[in-house]
């Protein structure tokens, strides 16, 4: 990972893609997931889906930093299948993920380089159709508002987080509005001059928490 992406991204839903190699084909799916359970509750599924392909060959990538990882050849000859999937994974930084590649043999051999060939371009044409959503350290900030106002500030806020690599959080509407916005640590000065700016002093930012955010692409 790069300094400005410390943690692995994710992808935001679960794609699915069809690769027809000398006659064999491979349906992958690729999908979100917050723990090991999850993707084998996954893999679960596409299992009992495609009970009778020849193959459901498997990989993940799970936890914050992308620590834990797995895979299965699922009879395919070993080493050909599960792990070239998990290397298109771990060389697209990604985390949170599983890979499901189910195969239905047309007949033809592909030997153990096409196998590999063939299970990763699978998955990484698949990964290629999903959305990414990146995870980044962020401070948590809000700001009161009349609720007169809420329009007005929650549209800067909105154009302020697409410059400066911050995510809205949810809104609270009591006696006035809370708007929220999770900013990277370094900008948090910046925000604070234009929210001055914006409002001739009259809004002060309040910081919270920092946590690690999803942000999409």
């Amino acid at each position: 990972m790069t300094a400005a992406h410390p943690y692995p991204a994710t992808i935001a839903a679960p794609v699915e893609h069809e690769l027809v190699i000398r006659k064999s084909r491979f349906l992958t799916l690729v999908a979100p997931v917050a723990s090991v359970t999850d993707a084998e509750t996954v893999i679960a599924g596409v299992r009992k889906r495609a009970w009778d392909a020849n193959h459901n060959c498997t990989a993940m990538v799970t936890g914050l930093r992308g620590d834990q990882a797995r895979s299965s050849d699922d009879g395919e000859p070993s080493g050909t299948a599960g792990v070239p999937m998990l290397e298109v994974l771990r060389r697209r930084e990604l985390t949170d993920v599983v890979a499901v590649v189910t195969r239905y043999f047309g007949g033809v051999k592909l030997g153990a380089g096409g196998l590999v060939r063939a299970y990763g371009s699978a998955v990484s044409e698949t990964l290629d159709r999903a959305a990414l959503v990146h995870r980044r350290a962020l401070t948590q900030t809000t700001v009161e508002v009349p609720h007169a106002d809420a329009g007005r500030y929650d549209n800067l806020l909105r154009e302020w987080a697409l410059q400066h690599g911050a995510t809205l959080g949810t809104p609270h509407y009591g006696e006035a509005a809370r708007l929220e916005l999770w900013v990277p640590a370094e900008e948090l000065p910046r925000l604070s001059d234009d929210l001055a700016a914006a409002s001739a002093g009259a809004v002060r930012l309040e910081t919270g928490v920092e946590r690690v955010v999803d942000v999409p692409a």
